[in-house]
């Protein structure tokens, strides 16, 4: 969607690739700590912090939840070009998206391409995503089936705020049109925040 500037002049209006330096902080934040892991953990140690939480360090050669990581090495390469065509298309939309009104889309969009070139960066470097927090609660619940749930990384975590913005940016966008529909034929549009 090309969008001109209020003014009318016909510029452009900025468009939500702003957003990308959200993206280039999660991959530096990403980086930094499994850097800050594989430098002061073996592989399987743990570190508890709190009854629920421990620091551990682990090696996915899958993907989420280890799905694929037995799978022989070429997993390797289709979750690599799967980050990068998905980081491509996030960056196409960034660019068709008008800054002023995307904040909520272009901020989950970010996080997502963030985390996935942070863990396309642990691939092609390390053949492998680092994974070191890892959420358990077997002291409370022995007797559940589950006990963990898999360990992540930072780029995971965006991955998933990011997936979580898209869907309630989705759910307030389909809000808005039956909003608009329900005022009376003739209604004028409610004055902008800041109008006098």
């Amino acid at each position: 969607m090309s969008e001109t500037s209020p003014g009318g002049s016909g510029s452009k209006a900025p468009s939500a690739l702003r957003w990308v330096g959200l993206s280039a902080l999660v991959i530096a934040l990403d980086q930094l700590t499994k850097m800050l892991i594989v430098s002061h953990l073996e592989l399987f140690e743990r570190h508890p912090l709190v009854p629920l939480l421990e620091i551990t360090r682990l090696h996915n050669r899958g993907a989420a939840f280890s799905f694929l990581n037995d799978a022989g090495g070429w997993q390797k390469y289709l979750f690599v070009a799967l980050g990068l065509g998905v980081s491509a298309g996030i960056v196409f939309w960034l660019s068709r998206l008008a800054l002023a009104r995307a904040g909520l889309l272009a901020s989950g969009l970010a996080l997502i391409m963030g985390g996935a070139v942070g863990n396309v960066i642990d691939r092609l470097t390390r053949g492998y995503v680092v994974d070191f927090i890892h959420v358990h609660w077997e002291t409370l619940a022995p007797a559940m089936r589950f006990t963990s749930f898999p360990a992540f990384n930072v780029a995971d975590s965006a991955i998933t705020v990011g997936a979580a913005l898209l869907i309630l940016d989705s759910l307030l966008e389909s809000r808005r049109p039956r909003a608009a529909e329900a005022a009376p034929a003739g209604t004028p549009p409610p004055p902008e925040s800041g109008a006098t």
